[in-house]
């Protein structure tokens, strides 16, 4: 009788990368960083002093350090005998990576706005069940303030990042921090697409002021109901809020827009 050959194939394994030493040594100061052994704003040993202790080469450290300073971990000065300056993980790195994978993938800006409708009134729901709200309150009421001085000196580029700040603002305020940071993603694009929009469909100065004053009513409107723990009353607002901005920057001929990470 003949016999089959043998199966080898679950034998056959992908060959196994050996990291080079310089992302070993980047891996080693990154982990430091990030679990707060160094902070922002403390300085490396000087480049002699990490070569002996690491047991490394000066390329090799330096190709580590060109790493790190890629992803804004530390800071250089070419020619200080000082060493790298220490900087924590920023969200602003991370958001715009995001948005270049966001872009990539065809991601509309209806999409975008959709994101953002899904997340606010739950955001609103656990602003209003919160047991202890006046300070809430209080910051948030702040920034309407900030806001209308913008309206009145004309500042619009200005406004447009103050409006996103009040929705960052929003969901800071619940304290959770993974909620915080998507939205950081998401008002980032929003900003970068809403100015597009102000480019391309210019309207009368005083037509424009008078839309912004009614959306700061409407955000006072939010937090009296916040203030009051009117949950239900609060999270039907602000849904009727955001749908209605959404028909004047995700309406037809902008919606159907794909994100644009590149100009932020």
């Amino acid at each position: 009788m003949t016999r089959e050959p043998a199966d080898n194939s679950a034998a056959v394994q992908p060959r196994i990368r050996t990291p080079k030493t310089s992302e070993v040594v980047a891996d080693q100061i990154r982990g430091q960083i990030v679990r707060g052994e160094l902070t922002e704003g403390d300085t490396l040993p000087p480049e002699g002093q990490l070569m002996e202790t690491l047991g490394v080469s000066r390329p090799t450290l330096r190709e580590a350090f060109r790493i790190l300073e890629a992803e804004k971990l530390i800071s250089v000065t070419r020619g200080s005998r000082s060493g790298a300056q220490v900087h924590k993980p920023q969200e602003a790195v991370a958001s715009r990576y995001a948005g270049y994978v966001l872009q990539s993938q065809g991601t509309t800006i209806a999409d975008l706005y959709a994101s953002q409708m899904a997340l606010e009134p739950y955001v609103v729901r656990t602003l209003c069940r919160m047991k202890n709200n006046s300070e809430v309150v209080k910051a948030l009421n702040a920034h309407v303030d900030y806001l209308l001085t913008l309206v009145e000196r004309s500042k619009l580029e200005a406004f447009t990042r103050g409006v996103a700040d009040f929705h960052l603002l929003l969901v800071k305020l619940t304290g959770n921090n993974t909620l915080t940071f998507v939205n950081h993603i998401i008002n980032d694009l929003m900003i970068n697409h809403k100015q597009g929009v102000m480019r391309r469909d210019a309207i009368d100065a005083e037509v424009r002021k008078q839309r912004l004053l009614g959306g700061m009513k409407s955000y006072r409107k939010l937090i009296k109901l916040i203030e009051a723990r009117e949950e239900e009353a609060a999270v039907a607002h602000w849904r009727l809020h955001l749908k209605n901005a959404h028909a004047r920057w995700a309406g037809p001929g902008e919606g159907e827009r794909i994100v644009d990470s590149l100009n932020t």
